[in-house]
């Protein structure tokens, strides 16, 4: 070892994990924003002009596709999705169930309402439209919890609407009494009528946060290298100090 450099081995040791730590969520984060921004393009590529479902399923089309769809809304039977905000503000999304002509039904996010400031008190969602209509939506997949904590399927018991967070296709049909349900949902376009707040997005944050993350995480591990080699110097300075 050089007389100029004499870094404990424990801080060595530590140094060497902390700096393998940091990379690897440095590379974490960096391979999550490249996710992020592909789902970002498949949402703007999807904006252009609505195409016509028919009678094909949801399935078939691409994630946050445009699409027109032929039915009439079931007002009676609608969800409040839970734990949904808007500007940091509490509040719900409005699932309401589209009876299709060939015997689906796909659930409609008509936007979002704030929170009442009770639960036994429940936003107004009724609906002006009930007759048939042709609808203009983005195909997407239900919102996903990230921890199985924050799940809560509709009550069996009680009206309508059921408030319910982050629940499953199945668990939505069994609610309506085993209706077969598409597997998707459709996000109402902002210039339909009977909808609410719909700023709609690709899920999660913006590519460009999960890359400063990365850049923060690495510039951690930079700074790791520097306390080190601060510690082996002054270590060095104590121990051969004429």
């Amino acid at each position: 070892m050089k007389r100029g450099f004499a870094p404990p081995w424990p801080v060595t040791v530590g140094a060497v994990l902390l700096c393998v730590l940091f990379v690897r969520l440095g590379f974490w984060q960096w391979d999550r924003g490249n996710i992020r921004q592909e789902q970002w393009s498949k949402f703007s590529s999807g904006a252009g002009e609505a195409v016509a479902l028919g009678a094909r399923s949801l399935a078939e089309v691409p994630r946050f596709q445009r699409v027109t769809v032929v039915g009439r809304f079931e007002p009676e039977h609608q969800f409040l999705l839970d734990n949904r905000t808007n500007n940091g503000n509490p509040g719900y999304e409005v699932l309401t169930p589209f009876d299709r002509p060939n015997g689906r039904t796909v659930l409609v996010d008509r936007g979002w309402v704030p929170f009442t400031g009770s639960r036994a008190r429940l936003p107004d969602v009724s609906l002006t439209m009930t007759g048939p209509m042709n609808l203009v939506g983005r195909a997407d997949d239900l919102p996903s919890a990230g921890l199985e904590l924050g799940r809560a399927p509709p009550p069996r018991e009680g009206g309508w609407p059921k408030v319910t967070s982050y629940p499953s296709m199945s668990e939505l049909s069994t609610a309506l009494g085993g209706r077969t349900l598409e597997p998707r949902i459709v996000l109402l376009d902002p210039k339909e009528p009977d909808g609410y707040v719909r700023e709609w997005h690709p899920p999660g944050m913006q590519p460009v946060r999960h890359w400063s993350y990365a850049v923060q995480w690495w510039c951690f591990a930079v700074a790791t290298l520097v306390f080190w080699a601060v510690i082996g110097r002054r270590r060095a300075a104590s121990i051969f100090r004429p």
